[in-house]
């Protein structure tokens, strides 16, 4: 599988990179952890050898699962993305949301990204993963308590110990990337993107573009929507927040299986499943460097894996492109 430069640095990643969220459980309704870890060594020797991960995916878990899985691999060859700034632990920063932990136990989550907060998350990550530096790491979310500038100081601090090889930041808007590239030049910018959510298109992409940042694409697949194995009435299971997303309700269940079955032919034509060519449309598109795929089992990896096989024709993008307009998505 193609790897790419991750903004001006020298890290590397697969194009489709292992996203790690479902597999902490988490907002997932659970997850098996011995599939997980089978999940991540089939994406690897399919040629995915970047991970995707966070400390706030089942509050450690998805770390401790991602480091066991690449035990035996040479750390050379395994690129690990993690974040810092989402809080269960201690109290500070931006109040995020109520939840619950993987064993129902009431949690509060807090944005918080004061220097102290990321210079111990980053020790947690690291001792969780198994290994002695992260090679991109990651602000979660925005915040609001933190000046940037400090946040921005801090990954410079950790740059300079070795601890991490480069920064980036999650769901910045322009504005902050602004802000942020006046302390430190990030690297890359992750934010959500698929072909059902295409808002970044209008500033994001042009601005990243221009400063030579990379977009890491997450959820292309719509947290599943965009596989068409969602139907309308389809019942979530207990702790799935999926139920409560804005691109699951009955309506628009209804609305994006039309458009799936309207470029059903397509995948069809090509031999593919349509999530794989929901993978390729994205990867296609101006300025999205890297794509964050998740899998709970190794079938899901080795199908993620192999989008990265199909190369759509100008006219074949431009095909699914009035498809979505004619079905108002």
């Amino acid at each position: 599988m193609e790897k790419v430069k991750i903004g001006s640095t020298d890290v590397e990643a697969s194009v489709i990179t292992f996203g790690a969220w479902a597999i902490g459980g988490w907002m997932w309704g659970g997850a098996d952890r011995k599939e997980a870890v089978k999940a991540i060594q089939s994406a690897y020797d399919a040629g995915m050898t970047s991970i995707d991960t966070a400390p706030i995916y089942g509050q450690g878990t998805s770390e401790e699962i991602v480091g066991e899985a690449i035990a035996d691999i040479p750390r050379d060859q395994v690129q690990l993305l993690t974040k810092f700034g989402m809080r269960w632990d201690r109290v500070g920063g931006d109040f995020a949301m109520n939840s619950k932990d993987n064993s129902g136990k009431a949690i509060d989550i807090y944005k918080w990204c004061s220097k102290e907060s990321i210079i111990e998350e980053c020790e947690a990550s690291l001792k969780r993963l198994k290994t002695d530096y992260i090679d991109l790491y990651q602000q979660h979310w925005p915040e609001t308590v933190t000046p940037i500038n400090e946040i921005m100081e801090a990954m410079e601090i950790l740059l300079q110990q070795g601890k991490i090889r480069a920064a980036g930041v999650c769901n910045y808007n322009k504005a902050l990337m602004e802000e942020a590239n006046k302390t430190l030049h990030l690297a890359s910018n992750q934010v959500e993107y698929s072909m059902i959510n295409r808002g970044i298109e209008n500033e994001l992409v042009p601005y990243c573009i221009k400063e030579r940042q990379s977009i890491i694409a997450y959820s292309p697949l719509q947290r599943g929507l965009l596989t068409g194995k969602i139907k309308p009435g389809h019942h979530f299971g207990e702790g799935d927040t999926r139920s409560t997303n804005r691109f699951y309700t009955q309506d628009n269940i209804l609305k994006v299986n039309e458009f799936l079955t309207a470029i059903q032919p397509l995948a069809d034509s090509r031999g593919v499943k349509i999530g794989q060519l929901a993978l390729a449309w994205a990867l296609a598109q101006k300025g999205i460097t890297v794509l964050l795929a998740g899998a709970r089992n190794a079938e899901q990896a080795l199908e993620n894996a192999k989008a990265t096989e199909i190369q759509l024709a100008p006219e074949e993008l431009s095909h699914i492109r009035t498809k979505l307009e004619q079905y108002g998505l």
